[in-house]
């Protein structure tokens, strides 16, 4: 999926999402959960660094 195409499914910006990728931009726990439900994932996931 394109930044263009997820940014509109999560109705952001795509420069918000590239800046996010490019660790330039710090999103807010709001916009995570936002990112993580439109990622089909658990909130949680996101931040489970020693799950491999």
């Amino acid at each position: 999926m394109s930044q263009e195409a997820f940014a509109d499914k999560c109705g952001l910006d795509r420069t918000y999402i590239s800046g996010i990728e490019r660790g330039v931009r710090n999103p807010t726990l709001q916009i995570i959960n936002t990112i993580a439900k439109n990622l089909d994932v658990e909130l949680s996931t996101l931040f489970d660094f020693d799950n491999k």
